[in-house]
């Protein structure tokens, strides 16, 4: 079994969305390891707020199979394939790790938002604090402790999901 983290943003009809891409990960994937939930100003553009978390799963399924699931779920829930890299998003789902993979190909892997973003990082190194980066060499508690906090700002919201 794979070990993945992906990450998920929404910033249209936030907690319609999440909960739309929670569930659709949950029927696809099984059980879910959550961070908590952040909210965080849009980065790159002028847009509203985002919900920001981390997921945590085990699959069977190859990373071409897991990058796939992910575009379809977030097609199914209203993304265009013309969606702009800085713009709104009903959702968006990353796929961050596979393992200690690292691929350019069918994704980025390890994604290098994870040390740019905190809404990444931050989540990421709360569910996975002692998994190492596999190109850094450092875990991720390791590399929030020693990020910029001061770059971006976020804050914890209440998740209401339930599987």
């Amino acid at each position: 079994m794979a070990q993945v983290y992906i990450s998920l943003g929404t910033n249209i009809d936030r907690d319609f969305y999440l909960n739309q891409g929670l569930n659709a990960l949950a029927k696809n994937f099984g059980t879910l390891t959550l961070s908590s939930l952040f909210e965080s100003e849009a980065v790159g553009f002028i847009g509203s707020a985002f919900y920001n978390l981390v997921i945590g799963l085990s699959t069977n399924k190859s990373v071409q199979q897991v990058a796939t699931i992910l575009r379809e779920i977030e097609f199914a829930n209203g993304r265009s394939q013309q969606a702009k890299k800085f713009s709104s998003r009903t959702l968006d789902l990353d796929l961050l790790l596979y393992d200690q993979l690292i691929l350019e190909q069918p994704a980025q892997i390890p994604r290098d938002e994870i040390t740019k973003n905190a809404f990444v990082l931050w989540p990421l190194a709360e569910i996975a604090p002692q998994l190492m980066h596999p190109i850094l060499k450092k875990n991720y508690q390791q590399l929030w402790q020693e990020y910029d906090k001061s770059c971006q700002q976020l804050r914890k919201v209440p998740l209401t999901w339930s599987p």
